[in-house]
């Protein structure tokens, strides 16, 4: 089975080279971060991955909220109130601070990801600041009422789509791999933030195991069919380097079961 993917954007921020590199970069330029979501859909079943965050954690964290998880996924036809499952590819406010938006949905978590987001390591200001305190006693309460699904390492959740633990941007961050017509492609959220860290070898500075996160470009490459085929989990180029969704929708969604565009310069920059 081969599937259709997509990228939907529902937020951004300005930033500067030296916030996503750990060390810093002697380059004081703009590289601003973009905030996504991904859709999954093949034979009959519609996969979501993550579920960005809302109003609150973006004023809160000073986002820009540019749309609701609901109305990116309307964008290329998914209703969220539909969805039966979500992977969640770890649980810092970005990625699982809209579960809300799925109320019929089962969220799929890595057994060491929740027991991260849970256990001693939160007591630390410089690892708990990623995280929303809500959205993970929430989670939690979703475990009492069946909704999730615990994931020990590597899994196939359907023919041609499986989920691989990677860890070092969190303990159980997992990443997703999809069989589509041209081959698997990765979807690594943030694994690497933006190409140009698992293309430099320079890790993103929100990181619990360095070793980890640098082994982890190494997995990525095993993983996908090409390493074109690594799609990063917040680079604005994403949005360049793969066609609209559909007609009206550049800049918002891009498929990336589509042929790759000819832009594959460097970052984008914006005033």
């Amino acid at each position: 089975m081969t599937y259709d993917i997509y990228a939907v954007k529902y937020a951004e921020r300005d930033a500067r080279r030296p916030e996503h590199f750990l060390g810093g970069d002697p380059h004081d330029v703009p590289m601003p971060m973009d905030y996504f979501v991904w859709v999954v859909s093949g034979g009959g079943m519609t996969w979501v991955v993550d579920t960005g965050f809302g109003e609150d954690d973006a004023a809160r964290r000073g986002r820009r909220l540019v749309r609701s998880t609901t109305e990116a996924l309307a964008t290329v036809g998914v209703d969220a109130a539909g969805v039966t499952d979500v992977v969640l590819t770890h649980l810092h406010y970005d990625h699982a601070g809209g579960w809300d938006q799925f109320p019929e949905a089962r969220f799929h978590v890595q057994d060491r990801e929740m027991a991260f987001a849970t256990g001693r390591h939160m007591s630390r200001p410089a690892l708990n600041q990623p995280f929303t305190a809500d959205h993970v006693a929430e989670l939690v309460r979703a475990v009492y009422a069946g909704r999730v699904v615990f994931h020990d390492g590597d899994e196939e959740l359907a023919p041609g789509l499986s989920i691989h633990l990677i860890g070092g941007h969190t303990d159980g961050l997992q990443v997703v791999r999809v069989e589509t017509a041209p081959g698997a492609l990765v979807l690594a959220s943030d694994a690497s933030h933006y190409y140009e860290n698992m293309e430099t070898g320079r890790p993103f500075p929100i990181v619990f195991d360095v070793g980890a996160m640098v082994q982890g470009y190494d997995t990525l490459r095993r993983l996908a069919s090409t390493p074109e085929a690594i799609v990063p989990g917040h680079d604005p180029l994403v949005l360049d380097r793969y066609p609209p969704a559909a007609s009206g929708l550049e800049g918002i969604a891009a498929r990336l079961t589509a042929t790759r565009v000819a832009n594959l310069g460097g970052i984008r920059s914006k005033p």
